[in-house]
């Protein structure tokens, strides 16, 4: 059995229109995933301690960092400062 890395896969994939229009659009918010997941990692926490940081449960972080949590702009503030980092929004 052949076995497609990721990488081969979403190229793949990206070749069909209406998939790419689909996976672009949620570029942003997969970027902001990234971006609190290197912060949590560059700070040495696990999503436990940061949970704690917050007064929440590990879970939360969990869907949070999966993409399965839409988070308020005020939750995003709370994981921010407790990352020790800055949100810095616009629409253009």
């Amino acid at each position: 059995m052949k076995t497609t890395s990721f990488e081969s896969l979403r190229k793949r994939l990206l070749k069909n229109k209406e998939f790419k229009k689909a996976y672009d659009e949620l570029e942003p918010e997969f970027a902001l995933i990234r971006m609190i997941i290197r912060k949590r990692l560059n700070n040495g926490l696990t999503q436990k301690q940061l949970a704690a940081k917050l007064g929440t449960k590990q879970p939360v972080i969990s869907r949070l960092e999966s993409g399965t949590y839409n988070p308020s702009i005020k939750f995003l503030h709370r994981v921010a400062d407790a990352l020790g980092a800055e949100i810095h929004i616009s629409i253009s």
